[in-house]
């Protein structure tokens, strides 16, 4: 692909970044307007954008994604966990910081970028599916472990009373991951895809009431979120950005390949994990007052290499 073409699919994606951006530098949008703007994105548009993406997509289709499937666990839950064995044992950090490092170098933002990038490449129609993939990986698996052993590293308790605590954390985190409606909303329409279900017109055309303003939304989210950010270039942040923007798309590349996937979804997987950190993860570690600066100002930091990065990926792979 000529960098002409490239230009021409990110030119209005990073402009409307940018329009988000002016809004939040601007305080037009402050922290508590910017996450309303943030929950109408993840909780309402996306989800029944993607709903639509998979109950729309032939029974056959859905199945032979597994792959798709295997590839982004390894590629963002299997990319956590060596991360974070790496802080923990080698840097000596504790577990729970070492937990909200790695969550933040190994979760993108597919929720506010995959949509008008990869649908920018490949259609519309054609990324449903691996976004919704991503969704449920994010947030049905890699949020509640994260959480599960950023929780563990804050306990000194006794043994018993901990082997009681953890169960109920983590059937805690289970759940309310998979309450996600990036999690959840997906995950039923998988199943009723399965099942054979298929959306009639009037339910898509409901749906795509919100679903269509997905992009746009997202993008001005992303937009204000950096905006209204302060920026720490200490050498934690600076890490996860480049772990998240530089690191991981590698790791995927291997993974990808090893895994046998198409030319395509090879392009798909590594784009998913190529986009910047997620403002999601550094709520996280603000939650449990681990990393805050750090992983809020890599959210920024990333989000701005991937003004390089993601032109530099994009002709590489197409």
């Amino acid at each position: 692909m000529s960098i002409g073409q490239i230009f021409l699919i990110l030119a209005p994606i990073f402009f409307v970044i940018l329009l988000g951006y002016l809004a939040g530098h601007f305080k037009k949008f402050d922290k508590q307007t910017s996450k309303g703007l943030n929950t109408l994105v993840t909780k309402f548009a996306l989800p029944a954008h993607l709903f639509v993406g998979v109950t729309t997509t032939p029974r056959k289709t859905l199945i032979d994604e597994w792959p798709f499937l295997v590839a982004l666990i390894l590629g963002i839950v299997g990319f956590y966990l060596i991360i974070l064995l790496v802080v923990k044992y080698a840097g000596k950090h504790t577990l729970t910081s070492s937990s909200m490092f790695a969550l933040n170098s190994a979760q993108p933002t597919f929720a506010f970028m995959g949509i008008p990038v990869l649908g920018g490449l490949f259609g519309a129609g054609a990324v449903a599916i691996p976004i919704a993939i991503t969704g449920i990986v994010v947030n049905a698996i890699l949020d509640p472990l994260a959480t599960i052993l950023g929780t563990v590293g804050q306990r000194g308790r006794k043994e018993g009373e901990e082997k009681t605590s953890l169960f109920k954390v983590t059937v805690h985190s289970i759940l309310h991951g998979l309450s996600e409606p990036l999690a959840c909303v997906p995950l039923i329409g998988v199943i009723l895809t399965l099942c054979g279900f298929q959306s009639p017109k009037l339910l898509q055309d409901m749906l795509d009431q919100i679903g269509s303003i997905t992009s746009g939304a997202a993008l001005f989210a992303v937009g204000v979120t950096i905006g209204i950010g302060k920026i720490n270039f200490s050498k934690g942040a600076l890490g996860i950005a480049v772990l998240k923007v530089a690191v991981q798309p590698i790791v995927m590349l291997g993974i990808a390949v090893w895994i046998g996937l198409s030319s395509d979804e090879v392009t798909k997987a590594i784009l998913l994990v190529a986009f910047p950190g997620s403002a999601v993860a550094a709520m996280i570690a603000l939650r449990f007052e681990s990393l805050e600066n750090e992983t809020a100002s890599a959210f920024v930091i990333s989000a701005i290499l991937s003004l390089i990065t993601l032109p530099l990926l994009i002709s590489w792979l197409m």
